[in-house]
């Protein structure tokens, strides 16, 4: 699924896939903003594949309590369900009580489905130095079958960072998805692919924004075709 780039059009309504399906690989469906996720899933009838998030409160999400667990557990039997976003924090007993039980449980049944998991890590304060940037996706690449990193960019530097960040996780055989958040790091999430990112997020609807400084959805594709070279949606 990840063997090249992947632009993933976020959502909490998956009757919002006609309007992605023409710039979108799949759909990222946030199931902690949704009001009845489960639901959702049973009534969709789309062409786009979907990854399931239930993101924690502690992670800049919505979800409230364990039970965020049950519900992917419950997404992962649907047959759109291509890959499953657990937090590496609570993948490697970093998180509150009881996480972490949960989180590796969650992780073998993806396993079984043949579902893959996206281990993501979310600074929503700042971009630590390059070394530490790497480790993290090592450490997040080895916990799942992408490693997700997203941080925030308060200087220009801290984009260049994760670029170098990215590259050099790629070029150590990592399969990882990165961006900065933030205006100063806006443009990464159209350059970080060329250095061997593997996702890329984007709003189907600009007006629903789920992380600080992301572009449109047909903006980004655009943006990404471009300075790849003109490959399009999978």
């Amino acid at each position: 699924m990840f063997d090249d780039f992947v632009l993933a059009a976020a959502t909490a309504d998956l009757t919002d896939e006609p309007a992605a399906r023409d710039d979108a690989d799949v759909l990222e469906y946030r199931m902690d903003l949704a009001d009845d996720p489960l639901a959702g899933l049973e009534a969709y009838d789309g062409t786009l594949p979907l990854i399931v998030t239930n993101r924690a409160e502690w992670e800049g999400g919505e979800a409230g309590d364990l039970g965020r667990f049950g519900d992917l557990s419950d997404a992962l039997v649907h047959d759109a369900v291509v890959a499953v976003d657990i937090e590496l924090a609570a993948l490697r007993g970093n998180a509150p009580d009881g996480e972490q039980s949960h989180a590796t449980a969650l992780r073998e049944e993806a396993r079984d489905e043949g579902v893959a998991i996206i281990a993501s890590v979310h600074d929503f304060s700042s971009t630590p130095e390059v070394g530490t940037l790497v480790d993290l996706l090592a450490d997040a690449a080895s916990e799942g079958d992408v490693g997700k990193l997203a941080t925030t960019a308060e200087v220009p530097e801290d984009a260049l960072a994760m670029l170098e960040a990215t590259h050099k996780a790629t070029a150590a055989g990592h399969t990882v998805a990165t961006m900065c958040m933030g205006e100063q790091g806006r443009h990464t999430r159209a350059v970080t692919p060329v250095y061997g990112s593997r996702i890329g997020y984007a709003p189907v609807d600009p007006a629903d924004a789920t992380a600080p400084g992301q572009y449109s959805l047909a903006t980004l594709r655009t943006l990404v075709d471009e300075l790849r070279g003109g490959h399009g949606p999978a």
